[in-house]
């Protein structure tokens, strides 16, 4: 008898044969659906035995899946949530009512069809869709959340028909692949619209509104614009362990919410008002109340497992980590850091080597002490190059091959009033995490 695979095995397997865009980059995007859909009509198209919600968006996309799953969650649907990149484990791509997929079924996944693998050579991406559309059937959610991987017209998630599709905002983030310009990568970011299926856009711009009002037009979708229709309100952050929002509809006369969120970060407020009209559009598809709504967004860690969103690692020093990668991201997160009263600030920074930084770097103070690092993956970005260009724009610092040596030099350094900050790229916060 065959020995079976170990949970490390089948990573390897994963890794190793299967190109994935989050470690080697732009390489590894395929711009048809090709592989997709044959691995759709292998598995009978699980996605059609459950509900979906899709999202999409350059922002938000990942704190916003993860809300409406849990306000499903707490309104008793067993809910599938798909997302992208993991942290720590692969798993975290694939949950139900916040539990990862079970080792034993990775495994099984790759060892029972290894064959046919073999046969269509799918994408890392293209398998993990896969196996998280046939998981959720077997699972039997009642509705699944599923988070685009990039872009949206070509994604590999993009063969659903979902009950709502969802696009955050547009921002600049893999124009290489999507579009040089915000319209562009809006109408990719438009093809998971589909025919008759209403379309909720988290923010509105001039340069992308036109956009989505013809691809909406076009499919004979209703669509609702967020921030036209909800305010959000934060507390000023004083860092305890949840913040207070405040929601005002002014759709369907003037009605407020009030509640708690575990999910540091200004840029939230756009994500609340994201989720709120989402249900809004809900009313009679899915029974979720204002209570359920409320809770959902107050329970969303416990719920859903959420790491990275403005996660407060320590307090003396305040340890700050966050995922923004790009110049949106980022800009939200380093003007909150700039509003925080400490003595001196310390940022352990790395990026992916095809990270335009004359986009990201002059976002960065010059007041801070920097630790320049890389993460142990092969599109990051080398930590010497880093320097010099971050030098060119006045900050200043010394290299780490590591980010582990980074983040401890950082901590024997800072006092307990200082701050120290873990970000620039998704695999840098992993590591410390």
């Amino acid at each position: 008898m065959e020995k079976r695979m170990t949970y490390q095995e089948t990573l390897d397997f994963l890794y190793s044969q299967l190109p994935a865009y989050h470690r080697i980059g732009k390489a590894a995007y395929k711009n048809d659906l090709h592989n997709t859909l044959a691995l759709d009509d292998y598995f009978n198209h699980p996605h059609k035995k459950y509900k979906t919600i899709h999202i999409a968006g350059t922002n938000g996309k990942g704190s916003v899946s993860h809300m409406i799953a849990s306000v499903l969650q707490e309104a008793g649907f067993r809910t599938g949530l798909y997302t992208s990149p993991h942290l720590k484990d692969f798993r975290e791509r694939i949950k139900v009512n916040g539990e990862m997929i079970p080792e034993n079924e990775v495994i099984s996944f790759v060892e029972d069809h290894k064959d046919m693998l073999k046969e269509i050579q799918p994408s890392f991406f293209e398998m993990s869709v896969a196996m998280a559309f046939d998981y959720f059937a077997r699972a039997n959610v009642d509705i699944a959340v599923i988070e685009v991987g990039l872009g949206g017209r070509l994604d590999s998630t993009n063969i659903i028909t979902p009950v709502i599709s969802v696009i955050t905002n547009i921002g600049h983030d893999h124009m290489d692949l999507l579009g040089d310009t915000p319209a562009k990568v809006a109408k990719e970011k438009a093809g998971i619209i589909k025919k008759g299926i209403p379309v909720v856009i988290g923010e509105t711009t001039s340069g992308t509104h036109d956009v989505f009002i013809a691809s909406a037009g076009n499919s004979d979708s209703e669509i609702c614009f967020a921030d036209e229709n909800f305010s959000c309100l934060l507390d000023e952050m004083d860092f305890k362990i949840n913040e207070r929002h405040y929601i005002v509809s002014e759709n369907k006369g003037i009605r407020s919410f009030e509640g708690t969120i575990p999910l540091g970060g200004d840029y939230q407020k756009a994500n609340l008002r994201t989720v709120f009209q989402v249900f809004s559009c809900f009313e009679g598809v899915l029974k979720v109340t204002e209570e359920n709504m409320v809770d959902g967004i107050r329970n969303v860690v416990k719920n859903t497992g959420l790491l990275g969103r403005w996660q407060i690692l320590g307090r003396d020093p305040l340890i700050v980590c966050d995922t923004g990668h790009n110049y949106e991201g980022l800009e939200y997160v380093i003007k909150q850091l700039l509003m925080i009263q400490v003595v001196k600030r310390h940022f352990v920074v790395g990026f992916v080597s095809d990270k335009d930084l004359s986009s990201v770097l002059p976002l960065f103070p010059a007041d801070a002490e920097y630790y320049f690092t890389r993460a142990s993956v092969p599109r990051a970005m080398d930590e010497r190059k880093l320097m010099i260009a971050a030098n060119v724009y006045g900050l200043k610092g010394k290299c780490y091959s590591s980010v582990g040596e980074a983040y401890t030099t950082a901590l024997a350094n800072a006092s307990r009033h200082d701050l120290i900050f873990i970000g620039g790229s998704t695999f840098i916060v992993a590591e410390v995490i």
